[in-house]
């Protein structure tokens, strides 16, 4: 199995989530079933379907999860020396050269990404077309509008 490669905040993240499942969610739901037991005949008991099925998802979520963190290979990109290069976890200042437009984007994991928060996949295209790139270099991102180009101003270990 290959390693799954994420960010110290992202093993963070997936660990409190965990934790939440297994400390509230999961009594929760046994209380909820229990509760649900009770009031006889479960063939037509839609409280303890719903409580059954809510125990299904949180018992796949926390596989899912334990699994993650287990394949997982925390990369702290604070640790690494600053070069001036692209990798995994870094914050890039791109300036677009058609729009003199500035955005940010920190590459991070799949799980981790989220646009709004300027987190882009490891996978994406744009993260794809800036990993091994350096400070001052020109690259070109193909987008479902057509290339774009950005000059990377600036790469940062946050």
């Amino acid at each position: 199995m290959s390693k799954i490669p994420m960010t110290v905040h992202g093993e963070q993240k997936l660990r409190a989530e965990l934790k939440h499942l297994k400390s509230v969610e999961r009594p929760r739901i046994i209380q909820a079933i229990a509760e649900a037991r009770e009031h006889g005949d479960l063939k037509e008991n839609a409280e303890y379907h719903a409580a059954r099925e809510q125990q299904g998802f949180a018992e796949g979520r926390i596989k899912e999860i334990e699994s993650k963190l287990a394949g997982a290979q925390v990369i702290d990109v604070t640790l690494i020396p600053h070069s001036g290069k692209v990798i995994f976890g870094t914050t890039v200042d791109l300036i677009n050269l058609d729009t003199d437009e500035e955005v940010t984007y920190q590459i991070v994991g799949d799980d981790e990404s989220d646009l709004k928060e300027k987190k882009v996949s490891v996978n994406s295209p744009i993260a794809r077309a800036l990993i091994g790139k350096e400070e001052g270099e020109v690259v070109v991102v193909k987008t479902p509008n057509g290339a774009v180009e950005y000059e990377i101003d600036q790469v940062r270990h946050l």
